[in-house]
């Protein structure tokens, strides 16, 4: 029988691609309506909107704050960053899919811009922990961010070291956010979209640094 700490190591390591579970052909079937402002999930981008997929932690309580968040005009739960095709919950979980719980948010760059929608995920997380968000241990919890768009990763990066600067003066760690282009983001199960809205006294493990991250001040 692996120990506690065995079974911990193996969700906190990211497989190879050989390894991960190798997952199926079948689309998670979702009704594709946001429970809170009834929008398509799946509607393309208008002119006047871009989009960004975030992990912060466990996924419930990250959307609800994108979804209150003034300018975003739509949000979804999902997986990314792993090899599993269309997992499910139970397999990111287990750690043998390489996938993290992310936040695909669709924001209206006329009310927020991109360095608005970074300094909320900057500011509502720790993002020094690695393969954990506080209590919540696992790969799957790992802080990360995929642009949608190859411009976006300088605006990122920047993000990323303007907010460095104020995390060593505030005495934290260095960051381990993965930032990368966006491969594939497979929508999470119906139950785990606008968990919080459904079910109001979920569980929310989202907490920040108390560090204040000096971008997105404007738009």
């Amino acid at each position: 029988m692996p120990s506690i700490i065995e079974k911990i190591l193996k969700k906190s390591a990211i497989p190879d691609k050989n390894s991960a579970l190798s997952g199926r052909d079948d689309v998670m079937k979702i009704s594709g309506i946001h429970a809170v402002n009834k929008a398509s999930l799946h509607a393309p981008l208008q002119e006047n909107e871009s989009a960004i997929v975030l992990g912060l932690g466990c996924f419930w309580g990250a959307e609800r704050k994108f979804w209150n968040t003034p300018g975003v005009t739509i949000t979804s739960v999902g997986y990314a960053g792993g090899y599993t095709q269309n997992p499910t919950y139970e397999e990111v979980c287990s750690g043998q899919t390489g996938h993290a719980e992310v936040i695909k948010v669709v924001f209206d760059t006329t009310q927020i811009s991109l360095e608005g929608v970074l300094r909320v995920f900057w500011e509502n997380h720790d993002p020094t922990q690695g393969m954990r968000q506080g209590n919540d241990i696992g790969s799957q919890y790992r802080s990360v961010i995929y642009t949608l768009k190859e411009e976006d990763l300088a605006i990122v990066e920047a993000s990323k070291n303007t907010y460095q600067k104020e995390l060593i003066k505030a005495g934290h760690a260095m960051i381990t956010t993965e930032i990368e282009p966006l491969d594939v983001y497979y929508f999470a199960e119906e139950y785990h979209q606008q968990y919080l809205h459904k079910n109001p006294n979920g569980y929310c493990g989202l907490a920040g640094t108390g560090v204040s991250c000096p971008i997105g001040l404007a738009l």
